[in-house]
């Protein structure tokens, strides 16, 4: 645990947290090449005195090797201060540690799975469009501009391509996405009657979809989101738990695309954490009741139309 003395840091307009055991090399060089100031680094035993530290703007998190207990503790810490203080959260994790993900699921939250050096600095360069969207004002190190101006030119356009990038993915555009209103839409006489659905029938619809990727392309149909309504939604008719490690091999995508839908669809109100009857300790993913009554609409709305679901 020590913090990172300012000669050996890169001076611009993010301050970064570093929590990893060990020493992560790919983690120090992603935020040196992004041009990210490392403020502190800390073992995770030592990371609950840092994280509530002022004018952080980024906590990055290397989750390998992590103690699993302390990952769970630290994870459920970082939420709290990235809700409270706006800060962003930047986790990578391995495939077995998945499950520790229903612990981010806020706004401010990027999850990786297993990243290369590219896919930390892409969630890097969206982590400081966060801090930039926020209006925290930029600073330079005027001893360094003149030798760093092309590369502050260029950690500029990735900054304003990620800012759009994560307003589209996020929904932070002025407008939240997720179920329509059916208010103002025409409602005839039998429109308020919802069609009986079974688990067996949504389960038959996830088989046919993933034949379809047996015979072409999967990124031709990828549909994340889809994928998982449904197979949320056959959960909650079957009565069963999805933890999130489930959830993102039932997307059919790599398991950082999954996070990041699945943070998405919990901004918007479909998805929601579900305690544990047997241990409040644990938590999984299912639907909302906003994501559970858009689709038994959709379902009634397909069923009376005489059309196939798909």
């Amino acid at each position: 645990m020590r913090t990172i003395d300012e000669t050996d840091s890169y001076a611009t307009d993010t301050n970064a947290l570093l929590i990893a055991e060990g020493a992560p090399r790919d983690a120090v060089e992603a935020l040196r090449l992004a041009g990210v100031r490392l403020r502190s680094q800390a073992d995770f035993a030592g990371a609950g005195a840092y994280l509530d530290a002022p004018a952080l703007d980024l906590v990055l998190i290397e989750a390998a090797g992590a103690p699993a207990g302390l990952l769970d503790e630290i994870l459920a810490r970082a939420d709290a201060v990235a809700r409270r203080q706006h800060t962003s959260i930047l986790v990578a994790m391995t495939a077995g540690q998945l499950d520790s993900a229903i612990h981010l699921l806020g706004p401010h939250s990027h999850l990786l799975c297993e990243p290369n050096l590219a896919e930390r600095l892409s969630a890097i360069a969206l982590a400081r469009a966060a801090v930039r969207h926020r209006g925290v004002a930029t600073l330079h190190d005027v001893s360094r501009e003149a030798e760093s101006v092309r590369l502050q030119r260029l950690n500029e356009e990735v900054a304003r391509i990620a800012e759009t990038l994560a307003r589209l993915t996020r929904g932070e555009d002025g407008e939240r996405h997720g179920v329509r209103d059916p208010g103002n839409q025409y409602r005839g006489p039998a429109d308020d009657a919802p069609a009986e659905t079974s688990a067996h029938e949504i389960r038959a619809v996830i088989r046919a979809r993933r034949m379809r990727a047996q015979i072409f392309d999967a990124d031709l149909f990828a549909d994340p989101a889809w994928d998982m309504l449904l197979d949320l939604f056959a959960a909650r008719l079957e009565q069963r738990l999805v933890s999130v490690s489930s959830l993102c091999i039932a997307a059919a995508v790599p398991p950082t695309t999954a996070l990041r839908w699945i943070g998405t669809m919990h901004d918007n109100g479909l998805f929601e954490r579900q305690a544990d009857p047997s241990d409040r300790r644990r938590a999984y993913i299912g639907l909302s009741p906003k994501g559970a009554d858009g689709m038994r609409a959709y379902i009634s709305a397909v069923k009376r139309a005489g059309l196939a679901l798909v």
